[in-house]
């Protein structure tokens, strides 16, 4: 299973994720995927080392064997399970494309974490 930790107080993020969401019903009931809110386990990634404020500012994920996922890793992890959008996970996430993707995400989410604390929502 994967475990997608986000932030349901980023209105953008938690967006996408309710968009996801809906893309991957089937995924949830079977077990393959689930989605948790970080405010209302604000501890859950500690033992690897994430705390609340890392997991504001990047998606988080634990994939099946147990490995920690961040940032585009999630994004391209959720696109591989999810029905049309394996070519997303293709695109940006081959061995060419990857770093520039995670760069990417990096300085995107770093200015939408900021916009958020300008926001004051946490």
């Amino acid at each position: 299973m994967l475990t997608v930790w986000y932030n349901t107080r980023c209105p953008v993020c938690d967006a996408g994720i309710v968009r996801q969401k809906r893309r991957l019903i089937e995924a949830v009931k079977a077990g393959r995927i689930e989605f948790r809110d970080i405010n209302l386990e604000s501890a859950a990634l500690t033992g690897f080392g994430a705390s609340l404020e890392d997991i504001r500012r990047r998606l988080h994920a634990i994939d099946a064997d147990g490995r920690l996922l961040v940032g585009a890793d999630v994004a391209i992890a959720v696109w591989q399970v999810t029905p049309g959008e394996g070519w997303l996970a293709g695109l940006f996430g081959n061995r060419l494309t990857l770093p520039l993707t995670r760069f990417a995400y990096d300085r995107f989410a770093g200015l939408l974490y900021a916009w958020n604390r300008r926001n004051g929502r946490w």
